[in-house]
């Protein structure tokens, strides 16, 4: 992990927020911080080379447990700082039944997945393992965290904020995907830019996932600064059949989408929080 990294996951919020003596305090320790906690970083795990017959028949929530992903029923705790993690088991979201309710089709077949927001990996591996035929596209802002690699496994840069980003590292590029997965900042802007300009690197028949979906309408930082509505509300206009606006989205990405969607499920998980599955025709 990058020293710019540490400092934006751990400690940029605390400084927005800090008053001035509170910040100064801050930077002078950081540098001291940044040092113990990488003799805690873990190290990085070749999943080409662990013993597949272990996680053969295993369901995908026992995978994500496993590996660490909160889509699991229950996990360790991996957003504390590396030194202060403890081997104490929290709530996850639950969100693994309804990824495997999509994701039996693609288990034996060779599949493209898209990961917006692979943070460490951890549910990377489990579809690795899951999914034993697919080729998985890792993205997230901060890629120097990502602790596994596979020759199935692409690991790179993408800011799910930004078109040009997105433009660069999904829409030009020729590879299409059975499977996209949002899992990203989850604030209002990025949630709508994702899907709607994404969507058209989905292939027929597959599934577009945005985890979180109900945070833009219940945490005001995640909309801070934005012009709703919240994709939450778009998408039930759009399974109501009523208009709707966004000034995030462009007249031809939503023509597109309306004209090649098919259907829209939204999920509540084991923390009350919304996951979205969008297939396409």
């Amino acid at each position: 992990m990058k020293f710019y990294t540490f400092y934006s996951i751990y400690y940029r919020h605390k400084i927005k927020k800090a008053k001035l003596i509170l910040k100064i305090y801050i930077i002078i320790i950081l540098p001291f911080s940044y040092l113990l906690n990488l003799f805690f970083f873990p190290s990085v795990t070749n999943l080409d080379k662990i013993n597949h017959i272990k996680f053969k028949n295993k369901s995908l929530d026992y995978l994500l447990e496993y590996f660490g992903s909160d889509k699991a029923k229950e996990v360790f705790d991996q957003y504390p700082k590396p030194i202060q993690r403890k081997k104490i088991k929290i709530k996850g979201h639950g969100y693994s039944k309804f990824y495997e309710k999509y994701f039996i089709e693609f288990k034996d077949i060779e599949c493209n997945i898209l990961e917006l927001g692979s943070f460490s990996g951890n549910a990377s591996a489990a579809f690795y393992f899951f999914l034993k035929k697919s080729n998985i596209y890792s993205g997230d802002i901060h890629p120097d965290i990502f602790r596994y690699k596979s020759n199935r496994i692409k690991n790179f840069f993408i800011d799910c904020g930004s078109e040009d980003s997105i433009k660069k590292n999904i829409i030009n590029q020729e590879t299409c995907y059975d499977l996209i997965i949002d899992d990203a900042s989850h604030n209002l802007k990025h949630q709508i830019i994702a899907l709607f300009m994404s969507f058209k690197k989905l292939k027929s028949k597959g599934v577009y996932v945005v985890e979180e979906l109900d945070f833009p309408d219940t945490r005001d930082d995640m909309k801070e600064g934005y012009s709703g509505p919240s994709l939450k509300i778009i998408l039930n206009k759009i399974r109501l059949n009523e208009k709707f606006e966004s000034i995030y989205i462009s007249k031809e990405d939503k023509d597109y989408f309306l004209k090649n969607y098919s259907s829209i499920e939204i999920f509540t998980g084991n923390r009350g929080n919304e996951i979205v599955f969008i297939r396409k025709k």
